[in-house]
């Protein structure tokens, strides 16, 4: 007797070809996703030059609509083809979905509010879930760690520079006063953060002697304080992969997973082969 194989279910395959990347049709839906988002992006963002706006204002508002048109059946589609739309809804994607829809429509009743489609630029980091890009995991994983071992140490880091901030401002403000265009102490403090971090818009400063010679001082300051934060994170991530080296006979070297079974042939995180990790 021929086994007769079972009739799948119009949302099964829905669900296969919109959520799935391992069948044809997947990674070409998604494919011709991201060529959409891409194209409609660069339409939002020729939008705004006004003298293309001007010349193909009617061609970027059709395209606008008929992208957003097309978003929307796809985001009603994701949510009928789940047994929990709830999920997805509430998800990251399924926010940023929302988020790179709705804009069009809001423009009927606040001018300006079709450029927050530019947010369909996030919708492109599905690359990484076509693309399975899982070697870049370990690395990541490895930057994330590091991050939060030292958020502690960034965040004293940032208040000290913050005082630091307050106190010359408020000298700068004492020295230079209104005259040279050190309105406030708040005004004043703000024209130090631009001088430490480097930025130097130049809309304010200094006119006297002692103005300047402080101001040359918090410019050598602000070359210290840019690589103390990249310090204390490169030495977090350098002890991150060292104790992954350490460990390597009983942790992923891609991803730092703790390898629980010694016959493991793969990662149970990241699927890379750990033959050359466990003896």
């Amino acid at each position: 007797m021929k086994y007769k194989k079972p009739n799948r279910s119009w949302r099964a395959t829905l669900h296969e070809v919109i959520y799935g990347t391992r069948t044809p049709a997947g990674k070409w839906f998604d494919i011709i996703l991201l060529i959409v988002i891409v194209y409609s992006v660069i339409v939002v963002m020729l939008e705004s030059v006004p003298r293309f706006d001007e010349r193909y204002h009617e061609f970027f508002n059709i395209s606008e609509w008929v992208v957003t048109i097309l978003f929307t059946i796809e985001y009603v589609l994701r949510i009928v083809c789940i047994k929990r739309p709830r999920n997805y809804i509430f998800s990251f994607f399924g926010m940023v979905d929302l988020l790179s829809t709705i804009p069009k429509y809001l423009s009927f009743f606040f001018v300006g509010t079709q450029y927050f489609t530019a947010f369909r630029a996030l919708r492109l980091l599905r690359i990484f879930r076509i693309l399975k890009l899982v070697r870049y995991t370990g690395a990541s994983n490895n930057l994330v760690r590091a991050l939060n071992s030292s958020k502690r140490k960034i965040s004293i880091f940032i208040f000290f520079v913050l005082v630091v901030s307050l106190i010359l401002g408020t000298v700068m403000y004492l020295v230079e006063g209104p005259e040279h265009g050190f309105n406030s102490i708040p005004h004043s403090v703000y024209w130090t953060i631009v001088t430490l971090t480097t930025v130097g818009y130049g809309d304010i400063s200094p006119e006297t002697g002692l103005g300047q010679f402080l101001a040359t001082f918090i410019m050598i300051i602000g070359y210290g304080i840019i690589a103390v934060p990249t310090g204390i994170v490169s030495a977090e991530y350098a002890s991150a992969r060292e104790k992954i080296k350490q460990d390597e006979g009983r942790c992923c070297q891609n991803c730092g997973t703790e390898v629980l079974r010694e016959d493991a042939v793969y990662c149970r995180k990241c699927g890379e082969k750990l033959e050359e990790i466990i003896s």
